[in-house]
């Protein structure tokens, strides 16, 4: 009897099941949507938030935290505490939506839209401009010259 256990396996191990859901959340924070199944959505929402409202404390320890549940990864990282946490300042939880897609083909599992509520504002950073080398021509040496 499944008593007072919490959480969805997935038909997974603990590990993969782990990697699965970073991996989904990365995703999520890196392109602000994703299409999968109504299972896997629903799993990772309560973590998302979870991570959203850490992220809002803006601490040290806070940013070590997410940057540890995100697979040491600096650029999502980056990205969530900069542009994801200040479109949701004003809120206090849900904040993400699933919008329902049509059945998969090959297994018609229910397949679903996970996104952001709010539009996440994109900052686009100024591009860099590149070095140019510049080409020096060597001076033939009078050496070889005939006397």
């Amino acid at each position: 009897m499944k008593k007072r256990v919490f959480g969805r396996q997935l038909s997974r191990e603990r590990d993969t099941r782990r990697a699965l859901f970073r991996s989904l959340i990365r995703a999520l924070v890196e392109h602000g949507k994703i299409n999968t199944t109504k299972a896997k959505a629903k799993a990772i929402q309560a973590d998302i938030d979870k991570l959203v409202n850490l992220a809002k404390k803006d601490s040290i320890s806070a940013k070590r935290r997410i940057f540890a549940i995100l697979g040491n990864d600096k650029e999502t990282t980056k990205k969530l505490l900069k542009e994801v946490v200040p479109s949701f300042s004003d809120r206090s939880g849900g904040y993400t939506r699933i919008v329902p897609l049509p059945a998969r083909r090959g297994d018609a599992a229910q397949i679903v839209r996970f996104e952001w509520v709010k539009e996440i504002e994109v900052k686009k950073t100024k591009a860099t401009k590149e070095k140019t080398t510049k080409t020096v021509k060597k001076k033939e040496s009078k050496s070889t010259k005939k006397k």
